[in-house]
């Protein structure tokens, strides 16, 4: 009974140690694919909880789409135009990080500075990332409010 208790003991030690590679990898996998940005919103900084600003893309600008790879790279592609009549406008490379355990992201296209986020959601279909660069406090409050940014598939 103890050779099988401590047999258990090892096999859920060494699953448990690849856990976390497996997870990053299955997120970074989620992650692929093309996304777009569905709603930015600006949440007061003191409650976490009170939305002061909510914008939503229109026109040629809901066009604009971001793509990830599983090999970090990533790139953002802008549209631009009046009506139906869009255009591609640029197209940005670069590259990509994200830690399974902070949940931080950054990204960094070329000609760009390094830009960081905190990943909020992260499903099939959703991907909502706090900004954690460029804080303003837009209410006089004086703390800086959060800048939160939902993508959709």
């Amino acid at each position: 009974m103890k050779k099988q208790l401590l047999l258990f003991a090892f096999s859920a030690l060494a699953l448990t140690s690849c856990d976390d590679d497996n997870m990053e990898a299955y997120n970074l996998e989620l992650m692929s694919g093309e996304w777009k940005v569905s709603k930015k919103e600006t949440i007061s900084g003191k409650d976490n909880k009170t939305v002061l600003k909510t914008e939503t893309p229109t026109g040629c600008d809901a066009k604009s789409t971001y793509y990830f790879r599983s090999d970090h790279y990533i790139s953002y592609t802008a549209y631009s135009g009046t009506g139906l009549e869009c255009v591609q406008n640029s197209k940005n490379e670069g590259e990509f990080t994200y830690n399974d355990e902070s949940k931080l992201l950054s990204t960094k296209f070329k000609n760009d500075d390094e830009r960081w986020y905190r990943v909020e959601v992260l499903t099939s279909k959703e991907l909502k990332m706090a900004q954690l660069f460029d804080a303003s406090d837009i209410n006089d409050d004086e703390v800086d409010d959060i800048t939160y940014i939902t993508y959709t598939r």
